[in-house]
């Protein structure tokens, strides 16, 4: 769980283009392995998929140059889940990138996707093939629900892991802040129709109507609307304390503009992670985006000593610093790869359900700690972090395109 530009949003040493297999040049001797890329490079949250994308290839090229696997040359091949008609993630298109990774049959394992409505549209057709998924930031639940594995799981066994947390408890624990350290009484929730966004504002307030906020109303958004006035004008007769959005940035971005511009200052607004991109500042700019917070369903890495190297890594190589969803999508590939390593060196056939079978049972040190995985496919380690927006005009390095730093980490969101 954006309006990620239309224009794919490369700033790297090496460019990123959909499609394109990146890898060193293997020898006659090595075999080639492919790793699938899928992220939402074209549309409202194109800024946030360059920066997962990059994360996932990083992890690439360092177990390449490291000659982890022996007899094995990585290969990226990354593909486009956005389209310029959706302005963000297109499911149908996703679906096309998913029977691309599985025909190529180089290819072993998929890092992505970004977004929780083209995981739906993906996991099915990734089961049949027995390909391992593991995503970066895709939060909504249903897809790791063992209630609903008739549907992402017709193959049998789950193929669809992540290394953030769900929807189920990102959107309950910035209810219980909102109940239990804003002590707000009263809200509106808005969704931007999507499958992440319906979720997230799902979880929100039925644990806000357990905390005993009274929810004044919903109303679901249509991304490509020109402006939300209307809603708006309600929302301000309404008259809420706070104001939920979940949704990603496509509607996301007018959401904050006309929030700012309609509601009064003093109410408390929110959103899920969907927020968290580069496009809330471009996009919206301040003031508006002043005082939001956002979640995060993963530990904050970026600031940690553990980090260091990675973040400066990084930094160097594409003039860009990473986000902590760089860093879930840079340590899902890690994971990807020591799956891909381990039946290598068990002498095991290289095929993708032992790949499947590997990731399954993985307990990997990664940046963000250790990365392992319940039966259902979801990361045992569940941290929601919160953030809020704030504007430093002192911190002339602090660049708007740069959401690591506009956002001010809090801290662990309060646990159900």
């Amino acid at each position: 769980m954006m309006t990620r530009r239309s224009k794919l949003m490369a700033a790297s040493a090496f460019a990123v283009v959909a499609g394109l297999a990146f890898a060193h040049p293997a020898s006659a001797a090595d075999t080639v392995v492919k790793i699938g890329i899928d992220s939402s490079l074209t549309g409202g949250d194109a800024n946030e998929a360059q920066l997962v994308t990059n994360g996932a290839l990083m992890a690439i090229e360092e177990a390449n140059a490291a000659h982890l696997i022996k007899g094995v040359k990585l290969e990226g091949y990354v593909l486009d889940d956005g389209t310029a008609t959706a302005g963000q993630y297109d499911p149908a298109q996703a679906a096309v990138n998913a029977r691309k990774f599985v025909s190529d049959k180089a290819v072993l394992g998929e890092v992505g996707p970004e977004m929780s409505g083209a995981a739906k549209a993906m996991i099915p057709i990734a089961s049949w093939a027995n390909l391992a998924m593991i995503t970066e930031s895709a939060t909504n639940p249903a897809m790791t629900d063992p209630a609903q594995a008739a549907q992402y799981r017709p193959n049998g066994k789950p193929v669809f892991f992540r290394t953030v947390a769900t929807d189920a408890y990102q959107g309950p624990n910035l209810a219980n802040y909102f109940a239990d350290t804003l002590h707000v009484k009263t809200m509106y929730i808005l969704d931007d129709s999507g499958a992440y966004g319906e979720g997230i504002a799902d979880a929100f307030q039925a644990q806000a109507i357990k905390k005993g906020i009274k929810i004044l109303g919903r109303d679901k958004l249509d991304p490509k609307a020109a402006d939300y006035t209307s809603v708006f004008t309600k929302i301000k007769e309404a008259n809420p304390e706070g104001l939920f959005y979940g949704g990603v940035l496509q509607a996301g971005v007018k959401v904050v503009k006309e929030a700012y511009d309609i509601l009064p200052h003093t109410i408390k607004k929110a959103g899920g992670d969907g927020l968290v991109g580069a496009e809330m500042f471009t996009g919206a700019g301040y003031p508006a985006a002043e005082g939001w917070y956002a979640t995060q369903a993963s530990p904050h890495i970026t600031e940690d000593t553990s980090a260091k190297d990675f973040m400066a890594k990084y930094k160097a190589k594409f003039n860009k610093a990473a986000d902590d969803y760089t860093i879930t999508a840079y340590d899902g590939t890690v994971v990807l790869i020591n799956a891909i390593k381990q039946v290598k060196d068990s002498g095991k056939p290289l095929t993708r359900e032992a790949v499947r079978d590997a990731v399954a049972a993985a307990k990997v040190k990664t940046l963000q700690g250790t990365v392992a995985f319940d039966e259902n496919g979801d990361i045992q380690d569940k941290v929601i972090s919160i953030f809020q927006a704030h504007e430093d005009k002192s911190d002339t390095s602090c660049k708007l395109e740069d959401d690591g730093c506009q956002f001010k980490y809090i801290g662990v969101a309060p646990q159900s």
